[in-house]
């Protein structure tokens, strides 16, 4: 389970953090590059929905989001997340995201013959399902027959930084060794490296990491209080699951609210997603 959360220092800040990932891959050059070396394609180009060409900081606090959702010129819809805390309802966000993409593109007057193709992307540092592999990809097939592929066109993308399989390229291999906290061994991951450091130095990216930051003190502190001021059991449980599985508070803090042992909670938890 997780600890309490601690923010690093800005200037601490690594590609892996969702602050820096969430920066450097809103530039369509870093992006458009990191897709074609996962995917192993080739993309004319990318672009960014006006709601995610900057990290917006005046929303609620509550709905901010630091993942990256893109398209390309074939009408590709991609969602990129970066995953540093292992909890078990990350196969449940993917379903969930996957969901609010054709959603999306069904609000805006389209028919579901024209749903396109759509890629969730969870760039993990460890590996959920243990079986030493850089790369997990899932599409819908037939139970009684896997070589009948349901066509849908819905794939998700497991990265795990940690693999230990000779399952990918070299270029894939240095850019989840890069990641995972490592010395960038290539071009790309150097000129990612140079990137992060160029952040570092941004006076306006340390306020809105400050702001960022400080926003989800308020969050936690504002879980605390609704819980503790909830006299009912199952309602400060509702409360504690809900804050854990959205990520804005870790097991212990969790464990807190509800006055038990982390891993009571964890207990507590993984019987309420069944």
């Amino acid at each position: 389970m997780g600890k309490t959360h601690k923010a690093k220092k800005f200037e601490e800040l690594q590609l892996q953090d969702d602050f820096m990932f969430g920066i450097i891959m809103r530039k369509p050059k870093y992006c458009k590059q990191f897709l074609e070396t996962v995917l192993n394609i080739k993309i004319k180009r990318i672009e960014y929905p006006k709601t995610q060409a900057a990290i917006d900081l005046s929303v609620p606090a509550k709905s901010i989001r630091l993942d990256i959702y893109v398209d390309d010129n074939e009408g590709t819809v991609y969602n990129i997340e970066m995953q540093t805390t292992n909890q078990s309802d990350l196969p449940k966000r993917v379903r969930y995201y996957h969901g609010m993409i054709d959603l999306n593109i069904l609000e805006k007057g389209a028919d579901y013959a024209d749903l396109k193709k759509s890629y969730v992307i969870f760039v993990c540092t460890f590996d959920l399902f243990g079986e030493g592999r850089h790369i997990y990809t899932f599409e819908n097939r037939c139970i009684q027959n896997t070589k009948l592929a349901l066509k849908d066109e819905s794939i998700t993308v497991i990265l795990n930084t940690k693999g230990i399989m000779n399952d990918i390229s070299p270029q894939m291999q240095a850019l989840l060794y890069y990641i995972d906290g490592n010395e960038p061994t290539d071009d790309y991951t150097k000129e990612l490296e140079k990137a992060v450091q160029e952040v570092r130095k941004n006076k306006k990216w340390r306020l809105d990491y400050m702001t960022l930051e400080r926003k989800f003190l308020e969050i936690r502190r504002e879980g605390l209080e609704e819980g503790r001021e909830e006299g009912r059991e199952e309602e400060r449980k509702k409360i504690a699951f809900h804050l854990y599985r959205t990520n804005k508070f870790s097991a212990t803090e969790a464990a807190e609210l509800l006055g038990v042992t982390e891993r009571e909670f964890g207990e507590l938890f993984k019987e309420s997603q069944k």
